[in-house]
């Protein structure tokens, strides 16, 4: 144990090294001072010295914390370059996989060494949830982007549905990290849809966003790949081999999409009807399943 321990600190002592060294690229490039390269940048440094610190080993789990922060604040400053830029069509391709491959690290690194049967122990389950929400969110914008672009579709449908099962998967995979509140006569709630909601395994406005998402991107696979030869999907993206999640199921995307749609429209006119979220594209999409399945 300790040897694998003292081999994610030195891992994580390189990968920081890494990530900084990317920072200062980023700087350069902007030409200005950023919140999110220089808090990223912060978490870096003070990395690097606890790293010094901890050649014997004990606290991986801190050390582990302190780079995945960086890297969540380094890629998202990235992020919201392409989502301004509207996502190149020229260099998005690789940019989304070399960030795809950056928010995968912390899971491979973990999964690597062994150092716990579950990684969660050591991540903690809302760092795994944040790292699988920003994968599947950067997988829908993207695929948003390209689903506007006729000529793209027409060659490139393949890729677009390789995109979109990499990026469901990311979003399921964040929604089933924490398993659902088991209501019974030992727990009291004041609140009565609260517990609903954690008993649908509802624990943050991020999760209802997940299940749109999912929901949306099920029916852009639906409308634009349907037609696809059974080998196009075979094509290799090069995405998620940058992540510890194997994807070897096939994904039917009006099965799972009506049932996570069906369960968002539930939860959003049940317990959440007083905040207003919006059902409206949703039932849409459910009414676009209905008519393809008959």
């Amino acid at each position: 144990m300790e040897a694998a321990v003292s081999s994610v600190v030195r891992r994580v002592e390189e990968l920081g090294d890494l990530a900084q060294a990317h920072i200062q690229q980023l700087s350069e490039a902007a030409g200005e001072d950023d919140h999110f390269l220089i808090r990223a940048s912060a978490a870096l440094e003070k990395l690097k010295l606890l790293c010094g610190e901890e050649k014997e080993g004990s606290n991986a789990s801190s050390l582990l914390e302190l780079y995945t922060q960086a890297i969540l604040d380094m890629t998202y400053f990235e992020e919201n370059k392409l989502v301004d830029d509207d996502f190149p069509e020229d260099s998005s391709s690789q940019k989304v996989k070399e960030l795809i491959s950056f928010l995968s690290e912390p899971e491979i690194l973990v999964k690597e060494n062994n150092i716990h049967p579950k990684h969660c122990d050591l991540l903690g389950d809302e760092l795994l949830e944040c790292l699988s929400w920003r994968r599947g969110a950067l997988l829908y914008m993207y695929c948003h982007s390209l689903t506007k672009r006729r000529e793209w579709l027409l060659r490139k449908s393949n890729l677009l549905k390789k995109y979109l099962v990499d990026g469901i998967n990311y979003l399921l995979q964040m929604l089933n990290y924490r398993c659902p509140l088991q209501l019974n006569e030992g727990v009291s709630f004041q609140d009565l849809d609260t517990a609903k909601l954690l008993s649908a395994g509802i624990f943050s406005d991020i999760h209802l966003l997940a299940m749109m998402y999912s929901g949306e991107m099920c029916y852009w696979g639906l409308k634009h790949c349907a037609d696809q030869q059974p080998d196009n999907h075979e094509v290799d993206t090069g995405i998620s081999e940058a992540s510890c999640t194997a994807h070897k199921e096939p994904l039917d995307f009006r099965e799972v999409g009506e049932k996570i749609l069906k369960k968002y429209v539930s939860v959003c006119e049940g317990p959440l009807k007083e905040q207003e979220w919006n059902t409206t594209n949703a039932k849409q999409i459910l009414n676009f399943f209905q008519h393809r399945c008959n």
